[in-house]
């Protein structure tokens, strides 16, 4: 038997196949198997599907590449309004805006307020000062969290914390029997506000576009019980040292037999009036110091002026005047007067511009002014064209057109509970509303409006 050597090519691989043989008629007889030589179909088809699915991903691929082209202008413009919208907040961070959102800060002003609780405890020891003590505790756990770990919002607790302060001061603000001293005060909000029931231009001109007026705002004053008063910005419309008074209605409407108070030799001084922030209480007139953050008390007897300082208010304070529509000139800080006393509408960096109303009171025997508590609102300031106070409750007003105002949002004190769904429509005269103040006894409004004066009745 013969055996062959056969080299066969398949695939590309050299393969060796032995073959027996015989010999038949001088010659080899064998039987090859030819089935090496035959073409890999079913490699082939294996490797063309392969081809094919790669295919199909790569249109499918591409197809994704184009949707992504184009959506990518709408990724862009999403990323330019993120970033858009953080700016502000960027920028706020980088003022020290809001740098009192610190760890050290807000543990800070949580010991004062659990100082302010345990104080209060002792005062007003009742069911609200239990439930504000427990719900302090809590906070103080969250705090405790904070440095732990960064699972709680700062904001979250920013805000919980103001609501606890405006807590403890309404508990001690209002006496008992305050409401039932002012029947009209326990029917709610403010309901409705008259047209002028006094048109008048100042006896100083339309020129004079800014100041303050009004009528005696304390019932038991003796010889200054029913006198008029105005006090014009005569500076510039930034300031001025003298409080025109009348005695009588007749008199301050043909503006005739008043008397003049110089409150101070210039109208630069320290003791002058900035802004149009007056208003007449009792024997003495109050209003904000000029260039400086404090509140002055000319006293009309002898002539003595006190001060005191605003509570956590900068020196440089004109950031947040009275705004809206246009921003009035040393608006920054605004005495008021209700049922309770007197009031000081404010705001500082470390209220994030929004309006801080703070309590202010008159000790005669001590001869001292004292700002006794202090408020914290969520209304930015500068979104509001005025303000004034009634039975604890702050209004604030904005620009509708040049012949309305409209007061827009309320801040109950007694409460801490706030309502920006208020529709109250004042005619006025001139676009600019330079102020816009209360008196209790009459339940009048009085407006500074573009040197003309004006007064509405509110009703409850």
């Amino acid at each position: 038997m013969l055996f062959l050597l056969l080299l066969l090519a398949s695939t590309g691989n050299c393969q060796v196949q032995y073959v027996p043989g015989q010999m038949k008629n001088d010659s080899c007889a064998c039987e090859v198997n030819t089935n090496v030589w035959l073409f890999p179909a079913k490699k082939y088809e294996a490797t063309l599907q392969q081809v094919e699915s790669c295919d199909d991903s790569l249109k499918k691929l591409q197809e994704q590449v184009h949707r992504s082209k184009q959506r990518l202008p709408e990724i862009h413009e999403v990323v330019e309004n993120i970033t858009g919208r953080l700016e502000p907040y960027q920028y706020l961070h980088y003022k020290g805006l809001y740098s009192a959102l610190s760890l050290r800060q807000l543990g800070e002003e949580l010991d004062k307020l659990e100082a302010d609780i345990n104080a209060m405890s002792l005062q007003v020891n009742n069911d609200e000062s239990t439930k504000l003590s427990k719900e302090v505790q809590k906070l103080r756990r969250d705090v405790d969290m904070m440095h732990m770990a960064d699972s709680i919002n700062m904001k979250t607790v920013k805000e919980k914390l103001r609501y606890l302060k405006n807590s403890v001061e309404s508990c001690l603000s209002i006496p008992k029997d305050f409401k039932g001293q002012q029947r009209y005060c326990l029917k709610g909000l403010m309901m409705n506000i008259s047209a002028p029931v006094i048109t008048k231009v100042s006896p100083y001109g339309k020129n004079i576009i800014s100041g303050s007026w009004g009528q005696q705002a304390l019932a038991d004053s003796e010889g200054l019980k029913n006198i008029f008063w105005i006090q014009p910005l005569l500076h510039g419309h930034l300031s001025g040292n003298t409080i025109r008074t009348y005695q009588s209605y007749e008199d301050f409407m043909a503006s005739a037999n008043h008397k003049d108070f110089t409150v101070a030799l210039s109208n630069v001084h320290p003791n002058t009036v900035e802004g149009p922030s007056a208003v007449l209480y009792g024997e003495a007139v109050y209003y904000h110091c000029y260039d400086s953050p404090s509140i002055c008390r000319y006293d009309f007897n002898n002539k003595a002026v006190t001060r005191v300082e605003l509570p956590g208010i900068e020196k440089n304070y004109r950031k947040f005047p009275y705004c809206y529509f246009d921003c009035r000139a040393n608006s920054d800080v605004d005495v008021e007067v209700d049922e309770t006393g007197l009031w000081v509408i404010y705001a500082t960096f470390g209220s994030h511009g929004n309006i801080v109303v703070s309590k202010l009171s008159w000790d005669s025997e001590a001869k001292i002014l004292n700002i006794t508590q202090t408020w914290e609102t969520r209304l930015f300031k500068k979104a509001a064209s005025n303000a004034f106070m009634s039975c604890g409750v702050l209004y604030a007003t904005r620009f509708l057109d040049d012949y309305h105002e409209e007061v827009f949002y309320a801040f109950d004190t007694a409460t801490g509970k706030e309502d920006n769904t208020l529709a109250l429509r004042m005619e006025k005269i001139g676009k600019g509303v330079a102020s816009l103040s209360y008196n209790p006894i009459n339940r009048q409004l009085y407006m500074f409006n573009d040197g003309y004066l004006l007064a509405y009745q509110a009703h409850f």
